[in-house]
Formats: structure tokens, sequence, C-alpha cells
């Protein structure tokens, strides 16, 4: 006797086993997690945590998660979905299957920041969350997978974009200081290839020993460093981490100064960087380390985005002839009165400014649009005031320093203005 062409063995065989297969399609299997990893994310206010990254035996039906297949204790779900690696999607991607359940969570949560700054000292908050499974979830062949007994905590942590950063030391024989720093090189650099850096210096809310602060505090500098941005511009970027404050409100500035100067020069030696294409951006006391160096050194950048920053009016007669674009708010009390006097100054000096007042609640687009016209006036100096009123977010008091800090929680987000920097060349 045969069946379809087999004999009768063989046919009993192949039916024995597809039965059992749809029996395995129902069957509900150890859902035991292999390992939990909290994932951060960098926003314009700060380091938070954004999502966790469940790792299974078995590839999982992502069509067949939703965010009630999980609760995370204290924190909002905002979608559910599996990857072949612990790493969320970017918008947009289409949804795969693998072994990792991606569990993305809000990013305005009350407890989702991992960095603070109280009364002027750095508080970095650990990274971990900890997860139940609600409901079985299916994995790709149908099998359904159970709900351990137990809540998982996190034991692993990824920071995306700021792991891509290598933190250094930089001796200088010169001042004889040591400066921290954190160095992000191209993923693809190659040597043959010539490329820009971007050299970005914090505020003094972020002064501290541990060297990647300036990588958590906001955006400054790791937008540079995005695969987005990258795509687009792939360059250095260059985010020393200063222990002591550099500046002061005297205009005056420590050897730190030189010493990061001396270090853009020994990275240029190092690896085949542009060094007709070097640019300079900070906020506050970072803006200020700009300005001071435009001045003491002033072929060295190509351009420079300042955000936030002020210095002696009596001083700065030599950045008239630098290409800079400047954004600060109407209601920060000491920047902005600071910059309409600096650039009266360059103004004075013979020097083009374009200037506009920006609603700081702008969508991407409005900000593009605004810039665009901005640089239809062929100006080498653009000036930027957020309108006041439109920089503090709601919960925070509206005062001086709240538009402050919150102007570059707003500037480095303006895609516009990073094009419009890496166009300039010496």
């Amino acid at each position: 006797m045969k069946l379809l062409g087999m004999n009768l063995k063989t046919g009993l065989a192949v039916l024995l086993a597809l039965a059992l297969g749809q029996a395995a399609l129902g069957a509900t299997m150890d859902g035991a997690v292999k390992s939990a990893t909290a994932i951060s994310s960098i926003y314009g206010n700060g380091q938070r945590l954004t999502a966790v990254a469940l790792e299974y035996d078995h590839p999982i039906d992502s069509a067949r998660l939703t965010t009630a297949s999980f609760k995370v204790e204290g924190r909002t779900i905002t979608q559910v979905y599996a990857n072949d690696v612990a790493t969320p999607l970017a918008s947009g991607t289409p949804r795969k299957n693998g072994r990792f359940v991606i569990v993305e969570l809000s990013p305005d949560d009350a407890n989702a920041s991992l960095y603070a700054v109280d009364r002027m000292s750095f508080v970095r908050k650990e990274a971990k969350a900890t997860l139940t499974q609600q409901a079985p979830i299916a994995t790709d062949t149908g099998a359904k997978l159970a709900p351990a007994a137990a809540s998982v905590t996190t034991s692993k942590v990824s920071n995306l974009i700021v792991d891509d950063f290598r933190q250094l030391e930089y001796k200088d024989s010169k001042t004889g200081d040591t400066l921290k720093y954190n160095l992000f090189v191209p993923k693809q650099y190659d040597p043959a290839k010539s490329y820009p850096l971007v050299l970005f210096m914090h505020d003094a809310g972020a002064t501290s020993e541990v060297t990647t602060t300036t990588l958590v505090q906001g955006l400054g500098a790791v937008v540079w460093a995005g695969p987005m941005e990258q795509a687009k511009h792939e360059a250095f970027v260059l985010a020393p981490q200063y222990s002591t404050p550099v500046v002061n409100d005297n205009s005056e500035a420590t050897s730190a100064l030189d010493s990061t100067v001396d270090l853009v020069h020994a990275l240029a030696g190092q690896y085949n960087i542009d060094t007709k294409r070097l640019y300079a951006t900070g906020q506050s006391g970072g803006a200020m380390m700009s300005i001071a160096m435009n001045i003491k050194y002033p072929d060295l950048f190509a351009a420079s985005f300042l955000v936030a920053g002020q210095w002696d009016p009596a001083k700065v007669a030599p950045l008239a002839k630098d290409k800079l674009w400047i954004v600060v708010s109407q209601g920060d009390l000491k920047a902005y009165p600071g910059e309409n006097a600096m650039t009266a100054v360059y103004e004075k000096e013979g020097a083009k400014v374009a200037r506009a007042v920006w609603d700081g609640t702008s969508t991407p687009s409005q900000f593009t649009a605004a810039a665009s016209a901005m640089q239809a006036e062929s100006a080498p100096i653009n000036y930027v005031a957020l309108k006041l009123g439109t920089v503090v977010p709601p919960g925070q008091t509206d005062d001086g320093g709240s538009n402050h800090v919150n102007t570059w929680r707003i500037a480095y987000t303006i895609e516009a203005i990073r094009d419009w920097l890496f166009r300039q060349h010496k």
C-alpha cells in the first residue's frame, strides 16, 4: 500500500510528524527570559530610560505582541515588538520576528530621567527596570511562551550613541594639564579619506570627574554622532569632560582652554581630519569657551555654533570676521543682553548679521523654513533669539535660569543649523 506515492511505513511517519507539529503549534512552552537589557536614549534635557530588550530562546512573532503583553513597574509602555538584535527599531522600520522583544517606554514618564543637576551638582541614576510578562506570547512557529512565575529585572545596560564614544585622556606637555575626553570615530573610518571634526564643550552644570557626563546631559555632544546625522555628515566628534570650570563671567579662561586646542591638533595628527573643516560648539560655558578660542586662535575653526553664551563685548571684535550661528533665549537675563551687545560690535566692525526671532515650540519643518529664510540673506553671522514665553516647557518656572538651560534643549534639535555648520569651510 502506498500513500501519495510513498510506501505505508513512510506515509505513516509523515502523518505522525504532521500531527505532532500541529500539536506543537498550540503548545505552551517555557517562556523564561535569557537576559534583560535596559536601553537609554539622549534627549535635549538629558539621558532617559526608554526601552527594555528581553532575550528569549525562540524567535518571537512580532505581529502578535501588544502593549498588554508586559507590565513595567512605574512606566508607560508605548510599543512592543520583536527584533533580531537587542536594539529598538528606527521609526517607520517594518517589524520583524526575532529572539528579542523590545518594550519601548514613554520618555515623558516622571521617572524616565537618568540625568539631573541638583544645586549645580551632577546626579546620575542607574538605568534599571523591572518587567512582568502578563500573557503568553507566540513564537514564529505558533507555539506559546508562558509568562514566568516571577518578574525580571534588567541586568545589562545599552546606552544608544553614548556607547559609541571612546573615553580617553590627553596629557598636554605644554600646559601640564590632563584632559579627559570622549571621542567618536566614524564607524567606517578610512585613513585615505579626510573628515571634519565637531568640538562640543559642555556647560558648568555638567562639570564632573565622570568622563561620560557631557554625553548624557543633553544633545550637544551626541547629536552629531547619531546614525542619521553620520549618514549625512560623516565626522569625528570630540567632547571633552572638564572637572573644573574653564571660563568665568569675567571673560577669563584657564589653561584647559589651550589644552583643548592642543588636543584638537593632536587628533588631527593621529587621524585624517580636515583642518579646514573644524567646528566649535558649546552651550553656556561651552559657548563662552568657543568665543574665547575664536579670539585667541582666529584661524582654527571654519565656523561656530554658539548656544546661550556671552563674553565681554570689548574683547569680541575679532569674531566679526568669523562664521557664526548664535542661538539665545529672550528670557535669558545674561546671555540675551550679552549677545545683543556682542552682535552690535560685529556690525560696528563691518560684519553682516542676519537676525530673527523664532518660536521655541516650532516644528522641525518650521525651524527648517526659518533657517532657510535667514540663510537667504547670505550673512556670515546668523543671530536667532528664541521668543519669550516659548522656551520653558510646562511645569517649570519661566524665569531667567529656566530660559537659559532650555535654550540648548531646543537649539541642538534644529537640523538646519547643523547642516549649515557642515557647509562652512576655511
